[in-house]
């Protein structure tokens, strides 16, 4: 049985009751939330999962409707994002590569700054990433597929990605680095079709989000070989990670962020950032997440933490880059 860290009841009552001293109305118009994936892939699947209970904590009446503004991973919606008003109606969920990875890995980057061109509203969880095969690929074992793309010749193996200079991208060229060899990158609209062309063999590997992968997974029609973290997922006990399966050093961390416009209200993003707090403390709410393949933030996360945490992954993602050598073409 999973043990859920049972927080002081005094610390969580004001975090579910309703604060009838809000500044601001959220039932006023319909508030939305944004990705910057198409529907079906990880960040759209965290978005909806997140939505009813969002707004049932920002007040009575209040709906959320979540949007798909895809391109460019991620890249597209957080520009957009950022010159919209900064009146608490609109959010985005944003990930490690539309935050961290693209600015620090694409050359010439100048779209956007995660740190200064948004309000951070709290970090709603590190979900994990799984290297996923097409069934025919040769291997039985993790430690078998990872010597089988060891020992192919480089750019003999292709593999699928969400898009262009996301996570997945960095993810994955990182991994040939490891392996000491080159593979052919074909990327995609969405997770979705990404794993659709794993599963028809238009693509023989990628490293897909948990969330996208799961059913596919589940259903038998691709292979769940290994995860990138450093420890195995709950929900999937049996995978090994891929230092285990034989990849030393080899560690991959991915997380979801709630940002807002720049110059956010602080009344108003305090009120987002307490719904979020209150939504991921929800038993049933983690429950939901957990078995689409996400894990509810459970760390301190008021507004300074989230936007500390994005200064510190900014700082991660760089050295990162700098010390693997990867350079993404946007």
């Amino acid at each position: 049985m999973r043990r859920r860290t049972l927080l002081p009841a005094l610390a969580v009552a004001p975090l579910l009751a309703p604060w009838a001293a809000r500044a601001q109305n959220f039932a006023e118009r319909p508030v939305s939330l944004v990705t910057g994936y198409s529907p079906g892939g990880s960040t759209d699947i965290a978005a909806r999962l997140l939505a009813d209970r969002l707004a049932v904590h920002l007040g009575p009446g209040t709906r959320i409707v979540v949007e798909n503004r895809p391109g460019a991973a991620g890249a597209v919606c957080s520009e957009w994002l950022k010159r919209q008003p900064a009146d608490g109606f609109t959010m985005m969920v944003a990930e490690t590569g539309s935050h961290a990875i693209a600015p620090n890995a694409i050359t010439n980057w100048n779209r956007y700054d995660p740190v200064n061109d948004f309000t951070h509203l709290g970090i709603i969880g590190a979900p994990p990433l799984v290297l996923v095969v097409n069934n025919r690929f040769p291997g039985g074992s993790a430690a078998e597929v990872v010597a089988a793309m060891r020992r192919a010749p480089p750019e003999s193996i292709t593999y699928a990605t969400s898009g262009v200079g996301g996570v997945l991208h960095l993810a994955s060229e990182m991994l040939g680095q490891h392996l000491n060899t080159r593979f052919v990158h074909v990327p995609y609209r969405s997770g979705a079709q990404m794993m659709q062309s794993i599963h028809t063999g238009e693509a023989q590997f990628g490293i897909a989000a948990l969330a996208s992968a799961n059913q596919m997974i589940r259903d038998g029609m691709v292979r769940g070989v290994a995860v990138t973290g450093r420890q195995r997922f709950p929900t999937y006990p049996e995978m090994p990670t891929l230092v285990e399966a034989g990849v030393p050093g080899f560690e991959f961390d991915t997380w979801f962020i709630l940002v807002g416009p720049p110059g956010m209200p602080l009344p108003a993003a305090s009120a987002i950032n307490r719904a979020l707090v209150a939504t991921l403390h929800e038993d049933p709410t983690r429950d939901r997440l957990l078995a689409a393949g996400h894990d509810a933030w459970r760390a301190a996360n008021g507004l300074d933490e989230a936007r500390g945490f994005i200064v510190r992954e900014q700082e991660k993602y760089k050295a990162v880059v700098a010390r693997t050598g990867v350079r993404l073409e946007g």
